[in-house]
């Protein structure tokens, strides 16, 4: 038998015998030639068979297949400049159906995104939506390896927890034997553990869970969630250098190997993001959109939706870039381990990361000394008692340190235009979604 070939493998191959093998996207049958579209996981090529007189069990068989029927052909490669499909063409002289498809396709191409998400395995065909993926697994490459040619360490945390990660607030509970576990909302802690562990830098690519019922294009209760952390940081200055750099990275590397598809199939062009990224203390951006018309409805909270889209478009327009930094935020809506600033503890050394007018990050220097922490604790009214293991790691010394949680499917959505991050996780879950 043949060896298979890919069909993005084809073109530099001379003229001759040829396999290859696919799915079937398009048959148009006619009464003396027999053309198909054949198309496997790296492109689609045009296939073709004269029809012999009486038909033979080759012309039979493709005048059954139905559109999606997975085959293997055999039969001689031939470039043709008249070929529209990239030139070439492969003329049929083996023919095995390997898994026939129903009929009737159960989805089109301008079916809802909710009808395509039941059957995201068709979705998933079109080839607009396999690069996702694809740009997925470059991206995140990328960010390994900067992490890994620095010395960081890549670490596996526990998804089941006996105690929250984050807060009692969107929490899914789990029965535990005989008793009660919790999904990780994030690797925080262990996070921090591995900087007492004397680690110094780490990162995690891994799933986080979250009980929220919203039901916009940002939020989704199981997502990848991407960390770093590192140790003997002087303040959250370090962690957005470290942070804006590894996303250089990934889209450099991104901007390498698809640029051309990206722009072919989705209509977005790739650009690699200039360092440093723009800074803005949160205080002066809500300053910068209310000058600009819009107040955020609450002073002492976070940028809601409309800020952050404000002041992205004050950063397109004054520094030209797609990405800012709002820094310094208070403490009253930051968690109990964000380190304060030295001489205004109503302030943390943290941020959020802006990309696009979406919030997709949020970083900190976490505060590492074990009197200040359970002060900390207890000054947002928990219980020093129930957040005993974690503040185990802080006893016995600690570093100085600080990181960041991403969500990967946020930042695909932004940077590849796609309208929510259900098109960019590859199974999507939300309060009504855990099928398929």
């Amino acid at each position: 038998m043949t060896q298979r070939t890919l069909i993005s493998d084809l073109a530099p191959l001379p003229d001759g015998p040829v396999a290859v093998a696919g799915w079937v996207e398009v048959v148009r049958d006619q009464k003396k030639v027999q053309f198909l579209v054949l198309r496997d996981e790296s492109g689609a090529v045009q296939l073709v068979r004269p029809r012999p007189e009486g038909d033979d069990d080759i012309s039979t068989a493709i005048s059954g297949l139905a559109v999606g029927t997975f085959i293997r052909v055999e039969g001689d490669l031939k470039h043709d400049e008249r070929v529209k499909l990239g030139g070439l063409e492969v003329k049929v002289s083996g023919l095995d159906v390997v898994g026939v498809s129903e009929p009737e396709q159960p989805i089109a191409a301008d079916s809802s995104i909710d009808k395509r998400l039941d059957h995201r395995f068709l979705d998933l065909r079109n080839p607009a939506n396999a690069l996702i993926f694809r740009v997925q697994t470059t991206f995140e490459h990328a960010l390994r390896t900067w992490w890994v040619e620095r010395g960081y360490v890549e670490i596996h945390t526990p998804k089941l927890m006996s105690s929250p990660s984050e807060s009692r607030a969107e929490l899914f509970q789990v029965p535990y034997f005989e008793s009660t576990a919790y999904l990780a909302q994030s690797p925080q802690h262990f996070k921090q553990m591995a900087q007492a562990a004397g680690f110094g830098k780490i990162f995690e690519i891994a799933p986080a869970f979250r009980a929220d019922p919203s039901f916009t294009a940002r939020h989704a209760t199981e997502f990848t969630s991407v960390d770093a952390e590192i140790s003997w940081i002087d303040g959250h200055e370090d962690v957005m250098a470290m942070h804006e750099a590894v996303l250089v990275a990934g889209f450099e590397a991104v901007v390498a190997k698809h640029g051309e598809e990206v722009e072919a199939l989705l209509g977005v062009t790739l650009t690699v993001p200039s360092r440093p990224f723009p800074r803005i203390p949160l205080a002066r951006a809500k300053e910068i959109v209310a000058e600009r018309g819009y107040t955020v409805p609450r002073a002492d909270a976070d940028m809601d939706p409309e800020g952050e889209r404000r002041i992205s478009d004050y950063v397109a327009e004054e520094f030209g870039h797609d990405f800012v930094f709002l820094t310094d935020y208070a403490s009253s809506i930051r968690p109990f381990y964000h380190r304060r600033h030295e001489d205004d503890p109503s302030l943390t050394n943290s941020y959020d990361l802006i990309y696009r007018g979406t919030e997709i990050s949020t970083g900190a220097q976490r505060e590492h000394r074990i009197d200040v922490l359970t002060e900390q604790v207890r000054d947002k009214g928990l219980d020093p008692a129930e957040m005993a293991d974690y503040l185990e790691f802080f006893r016995y010394g600690m570093p100085s340190h600080g990181g960041f949680g991403m969500g990967l499917a946020r930042v695909l959505m932004l940077m590849l235009g796609r309208p929510s991050i259900r098109e960019t996780t590859y199974l999507f879950r939300g309060p009504n979604r855990l099928r398929p």
